[in-house]
């Protein structure tokens, strides 16, 4: 199977459910967001300080958009669900094998996202809140900080799907376990590359917050395949 025909089954699989989920994800969103002020306050709850907003519409676009993420966080497992049917189906992948691949990458997400939550976004916040001083004090935007939040614990979630992914790249004979094991050097660039995009911030803190956590993904994911026994 050329590559064409397999994006084409991809989209086309993928295709059948993205109504489905985009219509799910706004009534969830409008749902959460009554629930808004109670998840703010526990992401709030990493800042030992006050949030302010400096537009009208700054704290309305800030539940808004912890809604959208509540709900993004809350339909994780049909996500995956749909993703893994789309991908999986031009490889033959269903039954067993699907349901393990859907397991492990819920599994994998929420563990990364917990992981930021209560371990690194709390040494994150404190370090970069720890350059302030008596003459220096942040003020920090309602808007601004549920973006770093939100978009710094949601890159965890998916950085930490790295193993599983190369699991099923090297299944599927897209990749072998050989060629993880002689591109460490180009890995170590692109994980460098990924954290500088998925880091809300571009200081280097933050990027080898993420990109430590990382490469160690990747090495596991290489133990994985040789665990499994994969090429």
């Amino acid at each position: 199977m050329d590559k064409y025909t397999t994006l084409v089954i991809f989209l086309s699989e993928l295709r059948k459910s993205v109504r489905a989920l985009g219509i799910t994800l706004i009534f969830a969103t409008a749902v959460v967001f009554f629930l808004s002020p109670h998840l703010l306050q526990v992401v709030q709850d990493h800042l030992s300080g006050k949030l302010y907003f400096f537009s009208v519409a700054g704290p309305f676009l800030a539940h808004v958009k912890l809604s959208l993420f509540a709900a993004v966080y809350c339909l994780t497992p049909w996500v995956m669900t749909v993703l893994w049917r789309a991908m999986g189906k031009p490889f033959g992948m269903q039954g067993s094998q699907l349901f393990f691949f859907v397991l492990f990458t819920c599994l994998l997400f929420y563990a990364g996202t917990l992981f930021c939550y209560f371990i690194t976004l709390p040494f994150g916040i404190k370090f970069l809140l720890g350059f302030g001083s008596q003459d220096l004090h942040p003020v920090i935007s309602i808007g601004r900080f549920v973006n770093f939040v939100t978009i710094f614990i949601l890159a965890f979630g998916v950085i930490f799907e790295l193993p599983i992914f190369m699991v099923f790249v090297a299944k599927v004979g897209l990749f072998s376990r050989r060629f993880f094991e002689k591109n460490r050097r180009y890995a170590v660039l692109v994980i460098a590359i990924l954290s500088a995009v998925l880091t809300p911030t571009p200081d280097v803190v933050n990027m080898l917050l993420m990109g430590g956590p990382l490469y160690l993904l990747y090495e596991a994911g290489i133990v994985i395949l040789m665990v499994m026994r994969i090429q």
